[in-house]
């Protein structure tokens, strides 16, 4: 009888430790950084440092640079993140602005996405695959994006995707909206200290102000290269939003 008891015990014990590891696996959080330009314009300290800032919220963080941001992944595969951080620029090319994506021109995706090609909605001239915004909205659905809780646009004019974003069901999006350069890291710097106000409990709102209210008020000067840094960034959607 004492064995029958003490065999039921271990195996209600067993049967916690697995919903306990099963409820752990499901809360693990999760985010991406995304570099398209890396080759030419390294992400580096400043990319090191965001990608340790979230994992001091508690989140598993997986870096994808150049070639490794595909357009699958930008069409299907952001849903599986909490955050995303892209770091990108645009550029204008037979008068539709496109954003880099990252991967090169293969033969693979020229055939998957023969129809997009076709319709300019892609762009390859430079080797590199470009995405419009027109793009998006074939390919993102109004619930494409509904796992994603924050994600963070590195890039000049990325007001307009961010747009696209919260109407494909993300939560809430940081993101530039005027031209700006990934010359001199200081928009890395900028990005970096909202991720560090975001991983200490701030919210969207305070995070996106306490960084860029020095420049407002003239306690940092801009950089003397680029004036347009100061400031790049504002939100959309959720400002009390929390990340930790």
């Amino acid at each position: 009888m004492r064995k029958l008891v003490f065999a039921v015990l271990v195996l209600y014990i067993l049967c916690v430790s697995s919903q306990g590891a099963l409820i752990s696996v499901r809360a693990q959080r999760t985010a991406v950084i995304l570099s398209s330009l890396d080759s030419t314009i390294p992400f580096s300290y400043y990319g090191s440092l965001t990608e340790k800032y979230l994992q001091s919220a508690g989140y598993s963080v997986t870096m994808l640079k150049d070639q490794e941001v595909t357009l699958d992944l930008i069409t299907s595969g952001l849903n599986k993140f909490d955050i995303v951080v892209w770091r990108t620029d645009d550029y204008t090319y037979s008068h539709r602005m496109f954003w880099y994506v990252g991967e090169h021109v293969n033969p693979a995706t020229s055939a998957e996405y023969a129809a997009d090609f076709a319709s300019n909605l892609l762009d390859v001239h430079a080797g590199i695959v470009g995405v419009s915004q027109e793009f998006f909205l074939e390919h993102w659905s109004a619930q494409s994006l509904k796992h994603v809780k924050l994600a963070i646009l590195m890039s000049s004019d990325s007001n307009i995707i961010a747009q696209d974003m919260i109407s494909s069901g993300a939560t809430t999006v940081i993101f530039c909206a005027t031209p700006v350069s990934l010359q001199f890291g200081m928009l890395d710097d900028l990005t970096s200290q909202v991720v560090a106000y975001l991983s200490r409990g701030d919210t969207v709102s305070t995070s996106v102000w306490t960084t860029i209210s020095p420049y407002l008020y003239n306690q940092t000067p801009e950089d003397p290269l680029d004036s347009t840094y100061a400031p790049p960034f504002w939100y959309i959607g959720n400002g009390g939003l929390t990340i930790t």
